[in-house]
């Protein structure tokens, strides 16, 4: 036979925790509080193309530079002209073939600054390099040998750029003579 149930006993040992439940549903939205203090004031719409612009287009103009110092084995800048070659010679029509598919110009130089800059490519010896003189350009600077005349430029022939700076005629234009092209 059994007796009567006893009293109760002291609580036992708190168990191990059991795994996390499922989320419960998400209440509702909570009473909204108090306003902000207010922002600081935007940029003005006129101001993107104001100084930040500016200095974006000159770190623009840096990176663009340093990748010709990087990429080629001549880079020279005269004011806002860089002329760049890989010091390799060529014939005239591989020069401009050449200067083309790079995004360039065949060198031209505007002034005696540019023009003495350009003879900084030769090594030694009796060297010379192309220069895009035609009859479309509208020369502001020339520095033509004795006996040179920018009237007599034909199609058939092709102008160099001489170690001494002086420009020459040549109707050899399959020579091979320096390859420098240009940007700005």
């Amino acid at each position: 036979m059994k007796g009567p149930p006893g009293s109760k006993g002291l609580p036992g040992p708190v168990g191990e925790g059991g795994e996390p439940g499922v989320p419960g549903p998400l209440g509702p939205p909570g009473i909204p509080g108090a306003p902000g203090a207010p922002g600081s004031p935007g940029l003005p719409k006129h101001y993107l193309g104001g100084p930040v612009a500016r200095d974006v287009e000159a770190l623009k103009r840096t990176i663009a530079r340093l990748d010709l110092v990087i990429n080629f084995d001549f880079v020279r800048s005269v004011g806002q002209k860089i002329f760049v070659s890989f010091k390799e010679r060529g014939s005239f029509s591989k020069a401009v073939q050449f200067c083309s598919q790079e995004g360039f110009e065949l060198a031209l130089p505007q002034n005696e600054e540019e023009n003495t800059i350009l003879t900084e490519v030769f090594g030694e010896g009796d060297e010379a390099a192309w220069l895009d003189v035609n009859n479309s350009n509208n020369l502001i600077f020339t520095k033509w040998g004795e006996g040179q005349a920018y009237t007599s430029v034909q199609a058939s022939h092709c102008t160099v750029l001489t170690e001494s700076g002086i420009w020459r005629m040549t109707r050899d234009c399959f020579l091979s003579a320096y390859i420098v092209c240009q940007t700005s």
